[in-house]
């Protein structure tokens, strides 16, 4: 592991589970996203594609989350960093707001950075 690779992951990573723990998943994005970023959910469903590119994709992606999900409850687990890549496990109890559900959902997200940016995240859920 490169010492300035894992210096610039480490920060990254340290500073987005800040904002994310803070509830400013939003910050985030804006400060840290590449604007090719590439986000991959392991299960499509009929509101979004498995793979979405481009920073635009990606807020309007987080967008359509706030719109539809009250949250509860988060928790951010993490990071976990390796030398371009990091992760944080999150926890929510949500109510999915078109139909009333009220769930809890684990999720793993698996972020990988060049340059001080993320560029690729990568989610991964507890079934």
């Amino acid at each position: 592991m490169s010492a300035a690779a894992s210096s610039s992951t480490t920060a990254v990573a340290q500073e987005l589970v800040e904002l994310c723990r803070a509830g400013k998943n939003l910050d985030a994005i804006e400060k840290f996203y590449s604007p090719q970023i590439v986000s991959i959910e392991s299960m499509e469903n009929e509101a979004m594609p498995a793979e979405m590119k481009g920073i635009d994709a990606i807020r309007e992606k987080n967008k359509w989350w706030v719109e539809n999900n009250e949250v509860h409850s988060a928790e951010v687990n993490g990071p976990f960093v390796g030398d371009r890549e990091f992760a944080v496990q999150y926890t929510y109890e949500t109510t999915f707001k078109p139909t009333g559900e009220r769930m809890k959902m684990t999720e793993m997200a698996l972020y990988t950075v060049e340059g001080g940016k993320i560029v690729k995240e990568h989610f991964f859920y507890k079934t």
